[in-house]
């Protein structure tokens, strides 16, 4: 059947009208992407079992960056990039939200709380994982929640919730504590490990890793009242809606797949690099609910 030359035309047009109007929805971050062939992923180095690096390869490796690779592969089919490049860009607790803001990387997940104070500056993803604040001290010793701790020395990460927690309460409730600010998780765990903090706040799912890396992990345990729930997301920059809907769908679709049920169990409830010890952590209810009806709201204030 022969195709009049007028109509062939006309599809002709249209089809390269439709490849022109999706090179021009190309902006922000989806742009920078296709245009630069690669994408840079933020990654933590310490942050156990979410995202950290365990050998000499320098490669991340963990349950953020795993929902990382998700959205990368989605990446791949929408904007037809199969050897879409990815490039890694290490981040700290106090670097991560202007690495972000300025460009340096296009996708952070990790171990970072979606609240309100950040999403004045950086976007969030749906909901990845949550977690309560909470101590991590000797299983022997006398520090068993915060009101133990008057007029101690107490380690905490920089640039974290739990630090700005942590410091709030010292003045509110007048404990006269010596706050200590690490420069990351493995520092703080190694103040308390030698003696020079009685206890470590942070969120208690990186109190579990920092545990399991422990010399002697029965030594410890994680305790307290939690002194607030929060929700880690992956943070884009501020107002890229398209971007954010490509790393939202890619997750979500992880969860509604089941996928993100061998994820888990890869990285809580089996052994890790790098000394393949196991967090022993079962998936809480709270992140069931979140996976279940996956949302970009930081969790309700429920700090005591």
């Amino acid at each position: 059947m022969r195709i009049a030359p007028t109509l062939l035309s006309l599809s002709l047009f249209a089809a390269l009208c439709s490849t022109g109007a999706q090179a021009e929805e190309l902006t922000g971050t989806l742009k920078k992407i296709k245009d630069s062939g690669s994408i840079t992923l933020g990654h933590r180095d310490s942050s156990i079992p979410f995202s950290y690096i365990a050998d000499a390869s320098g490669k991340p490796i963990g349950y953020s960056h795993d929902l990382q690779l998700k959205v990368v592969d989605a990446l791949k089919k929408q904007l037809d990039m199969p050897n879409l490049e990815v490039k890694y860009n290490l981040v700290t607790s106090q670097t991560r939200i202007p690495l972000v803001q300025n460009g340096t990387v296009d996708l952070e997940c990790g171990s970072t709380t979606n609240n309100a104070e950040r999403g004045q500056q950086v976007d969030f993803s749906v909901g990845i994982f949550e977690v309560g604040t909470r101590l991590l001290s000797k299983k022997d010793s006398a520090y068993k929640d915060f009101a133990d701790l008057k007029g101690k020395n107490v380690v905490t990460t920089a640039g974290t919730t739990s630090e700005r927690l942590l410091k709030a309460m010292n003045a509110d409730k007048q404990m006269g504590m010596n706050v200590i600010s690490a420069k990351d998780h493995g520092e703080a765990f190694q103040m308390l490990e030698t003696g020079r903090a009685v206890a470590f706040m942070m969120d208690d799912v990186l109190l579990a890793g920092e545990m399991a890396k422990a010399k002697k992990p029965t030594d410890w345990e994680v305790t307290g009242t939690p002194q607030s729930y929060e929700i880690y997301g992956c943070m884009v920059r501020k107002g890229d809606e398209a971007f954010k809907k490509v790393v939202d769908d890619a997750i979500t679709a992880t969860y509604k797949s089941g996928d993100i049920n061998g994820i888990y169990n890869k990285w809580f409830e089996q052994p890790v690099p790098p000394k393949n010890l196991n967090l022993q952590f079962p998936m809480s209810d709270k992140l069931k609910a979140l996976i279940a009806n996956p949302t970009d709201k930081p969790a309700p204030d429920k700090q005591s």
